[in-house]
């Protein structure tokens, strides 16, 4: 039967993307596991794998077209021994397959005695699962659907599908024989995806914007999606979120001190070049990771109906990029040597400015660092980007007088701003957070132990 290749969800919240490229054409023979196109999101390029073999039979959206649709129809791959003749593009295929060719029905009747069905159950996108070991578990949209809305957990299920795929007939025989139920731990940790969207405010139209300048005096400019994506959490963050900020100076003359040190003993290769250059950014990921993990109260997230605790600190960076910036992950921060985190940061910097990182290293986290000192800046408020409680903006650091001893001295000093989430991270426990943040800064050899 023919399959249909629709519009793929590349992340939880994703609903369009555009369609840059195609890396094969009508007629080529495709295996699972081969890239046949590249997906733009909101904010990265993705490669779109195959997960069926068989022959392109028509490209139905071409390279180049934005706003395409998560389900949509894109392509259809044909099986050995059918032509195009069989193909009917106004409603997909002549017998069509899933989204990703595993399971030979377009959707689940909702009068199936064994699976629960919801109203999204075959639109809804879930993300693809992966297994202890890192590697992607292989499994069609509608399973991952019907094994959420049921509570099953694909890591504990076989698949009978095509290279061990787990398919539609996979989660009807988990339900009928009671196996492959998620933990309870699973659910919760879905639980911020779960609040409810706020509606969102509109600005001025067009219209009311343009008729109060001369035509000549300006040009118009298209949103692109990072910068829509942008908008849209922001304004849902100050919508919803009533934000707290506390502010504390930290000396750095200890962390300037050391930071050179460990950088002159880092071993270098036969080039010359170092394992590692730590930067001032990164002691700041360390000294928050490490204060949140001391202060377990505030490494939290506010649902309607329960508080998130995280078991550990995963840090957000922000990363200004052409058109936006964008927050790769540094997870569990608090256990890593700084010179891996340092590390991890120049790749994710490099990649995101190239559009390269994949959802799962710029989604989620526990918290967030906006460091605008580079700029020049002083001192900044930072919006919460939710599912986040907290975000720390740090300034420059510079050189400032300070009484020590009773005396007037100079010192290395850096305004920090704590914005915190005031549902789950009130003003005291804001301060221990930042308290604790500070005397890691001041005495950064703690880092070390």
């Amino acid at each position: 039967m023919p399959i249909n290749i629709t519009m793929p969800a590349l992340s939880p919240t994703m609903e369009e993307g555009n369609l840059a490229k195609w890396l094969v054409k009508e007629g080529d023979q495709v295996s699972a596991g081969d890239v046949i196109a590249e997906i733009e999101t909101d904010k990265a390029t993705m490669e779109v794998e195959a997960v069926d073999e068989g022959t392109v039979g028509k490209i139905v959206v071409a390279a180049g077209t934005a706003g395409v649709k998560v389900n949509e129809l894109i392509a259809v791959l044909l099986e050995d021994g059918e032509d195009a003749s069989s193909i009917d593009t106004s409603g997909g295929a002549a017998a069509p397959a899933s989204s990703s060719g595993g399971d030979k029905a377009p959707a689940v009747p909702e009068s199936s005695p064994a699976i629960e069905v919801g109203a999204k159950a075959a639109t809804d996108p879930v993300p693809a699962p992966k297994a202890a070991d890192g590697n992607r578990i292989f499994s069609s949209p509608l399973a991952r659907r019907l094994a959420q809305l049921n509570g099953l957990d694909l890591k504990a299920l076989s698949g009978s599908g095509p290279h061990g795929r787990i398919v539609k007939r996979d989660i009807e025989a988990a339900l009928a024989a009671g196996t492959g139920k998620a933990a309870p731990a699973a659910a919760a940790a879905e639980a911020p995806k779960a609040a409810a969207a706020p509606a969102m405010a509109t600005g001025p139209s067009a219209e009311q914007v343009l008729k109060l300048f001369d035509k000549d005096s300006y040009e118009l400019v298209p949103h692109d999606g990072m910068r829509k994506t942008i908008a849209k959490r922001l304004t849902e963050s100050k919508q919803t979120i009533p934000h707290f900020y506390v502010s504390v100076d930290c000396e750095l003359d200890a962390l300037l001190a050391l930071r050179a040190q460990l950088n002159d003993a880092a071993a270098k290769d036969k080039e010359g070049k170092p394992a590692y250059k730590l930067s001032v950014n990164d002691m700041t990921i360390k000294a928050l990771a490490l204060a949140l993990r001391d202060v377990p109260d505030a490494n939290v997230s506010w649902t309607d109906d329960n508080m998130v605790m995280h078991k550990h600190a995963d840090v957000g960076v922000a990363v200004s990029i052409p058109g936006g910036l964008i927050t790769p992950i540094i997870r569990r921060a608090e256990e890593k040597p700084l010179s891996v985190i340092s590390n991890e940061m120049k790749d994710y910097g490099k990649r995101a400015k190239e559009r390269k990182l994949k959802p799962e290293e710029y989604q989620g986290g526990t918290t967030a660092v906006s460091n605008m000192g580079m700029m020049g800046v002083k001192n900044f408020s930072a919006v919460v980007n939710p599912p986040h409680a907290t975000i720390l903006a740090v300034g420059a650091g510079e050189k400032r007088p300070v009484v020590k001893n009773g005396e007037l001295a100079v010192a290395t000093v850096m305004s920090v701003t704590l914005s915190t989430d005031h549902r789950c991270v009130d003003g005291a426990l804001g301060a221990e957070l930042l308290a604790a943040f500070k005397g890691y800064i001041e005495n950064p050899m703690s880092m070390l132990v």
